[in-house]
């Protein structure tokens, strides 16, 4: 009888004791590595050396970080989730993927709790991440466009430049200042060529002068008046007063050429305004001001949406501790977090109505008011005069618009450098967009 009792009291010990153990492994086994694909720009870089701060606080949570390229970042992010290679289990993606991607079923729906405040997100940009009222990607940064100008030559032209400007104005302040045997240009604008670079800005233009990329039965319009009266007005005002070289020119040249004090005007995006008002980074930092995207027939589509955001693959495994990482990274809190760290002048911005009702952003950011005015004024569901079958400002949310974008952007850097003639490059960019459209069976 004793003897059986003690073997029952060692069974249950060992029991027991082997319960501990498997405890102790599944501690050890419980801790969920993230992979994050993400872009090389500042503001991820920043995210990645904040993150620690994420992993006290889930020391559950193990993140590995894959920062890539822009162009390399799309091309491997695109192919992991087309062939659901799992590979990645948080994605940065841009504002033209989320809409399509989730349309696909490709991305988690986000569900982030009340804490979270999904109604501080800008309208505009919640707007872009949303299908059907469901947000698929939360946004990190985002930005519109702006014209950013130097006042001071504006002053001794003698022209004060309304907080709307239109583009026949533009023109005459640029001739006004235009003064390149000083080394000063009367304007500075995007000619290098793809779909996200000299696109975005001819896109806007072409906006404003009441044209689309493609009418109700997807077909393409880049010959028709307004695309037309669009590029020959861009054309000749980088020819007579933009700098020599302007078809090889993108944000980065321009921004070296503005902070240099050689552009008296820019419009581009709204990131920007940060880098030229800063005395560290430019020579004219006190002479900058700010206004809107200048205009022409319509308001529509004249400022330009563009944000990069955290998204989970439809497949992914660890749709929890992705959803928790998303949470804090685009939440208040890690703009506080930024802004304790690094100054309010660095806090990511574009993402949220409560940063810019903070005094001290304000004060650190005097470009900010403007910034927020032309990204509340972006609607990616109605950027265009006549009604378009697309989602997207800059861009049309379709596969097949990269393709097209890059062609297109190619012959319109081709009539910058006076190499063809805007109708010829018109007439070209509509024969491509044609057979792309044709090709993916949008019509016959």
């Amino acid at each position: 009888m004793h003897a059986s009792i003690r073997v029952a009291r060692a069974a249950r010990v060992a029991a027991a004791a082997a319960a501990v153990m498997w405890s102790f492994a599944g501690a050890a086994q419980a801790q969920t590595e993230l992979v994050i694909a993400t872009v090389n720009n500042g503001h991820m870089i920043e995210m990645q050396k904040l993150s620690k701060h994420f992993e006290q606080a889930n020391p559950d949570i193990k993140l590995k970080w894959v920062t890539l390229e822009e162009g390399v970042l799309r091309q491997r992010v695109t192919t992991d989730i087309a062939t659901k290679g799992g590979q990645f289990d948080v994605m940065t993606i841009g504002l033209y993927e989320a809409p399509i991607w989730s349309k696909k079923g490709w991305l988690q729906e986000l569900k982030p709790d009340a804490g979270y405040d999904v109604d501080d997100l800008l309208p505009a940009v919640r707007a872009g991440l949303s299908v059907d009222g469901k947000l698929f990607a939360a946004p990190f940064y985002a930005e519109s466009s702006m014209l950013m100008y130097r006042k001071d030559l504006a002053d001794k032209a003698g022209v004060q430049v309304p907080e709307r400007p239109t583009w026949p104005q533009i023109k005459d302040l640029a001739a006004k200042i235009h003064d390149p045997k000083n080394g000063i240009y009367g304007i500075c604008l995007r000619g290098k060529p793809g779909w996200g670079d000299n696109m975005a800005l001819i896109t806007t233009i072409a906006n404003t002068f009441g044209g689309q990329w493609f009418d109700m039965q997807w077909k393409p319009q880049l010959e028709s008046k307004p695309w037309k009266e669009a590029v020959s007005f861009y054309v000749d005002l980088l020819k007579n007063y933009g700098p020599p070289g302007s078809s090889a020119n993108s944000f980065n040249e321009i921004l070296a050429l503005t902070s240099s004090g050689k552009c008296g005007m820019w419009v581009d995006a709204t990131i920007a305004a940060s880098f030229v008002s800063d005395p560290k980074q430019s020579k004219v930092a006190s002479q900058m001001a700010f206004a809107q995207a200048p205009t022409m027939n319509t308001p529509k589509g004249a400022n330009w949406l563009w944000s990069w955001n955290l998204a989970i693959p439809a497949g992914s495994k660890k749709v929890a501790a992705a959803q928790k990482f998303i949470t804090w990274s685009t939440s208040k809190e890690y703009i506080q977090l930024v802004a304790k760290t690094n100054g309010w002048a660095n806090v990511p911005t574009g993402t949220r109505k409560s940063t810019y009702a903070n005094a001290e952003f304000q004060k650190a950011a005097r470009f900010a008011a403007a910034e927020k005015t032309a990204i509340d004024s972006a609607n990616p569901t109605d950027a265009t005069l006549p009604k378009s079958p697309y989602v997207g400002v800059q861009f049309a949310a379709i596969p097949e618009f990269q393709a097209i974008g890059i062609a297109v952007g190619q012959q319109m850097s081709a009539a910058v450098a006076g190499r063809v003639s805007v109708d010829d490059a018109l007439k070209a960019s509509q024969v491509t967009a044609d057979r792309e459209m044709r090709k993916a069976g949008y019509y016959k």
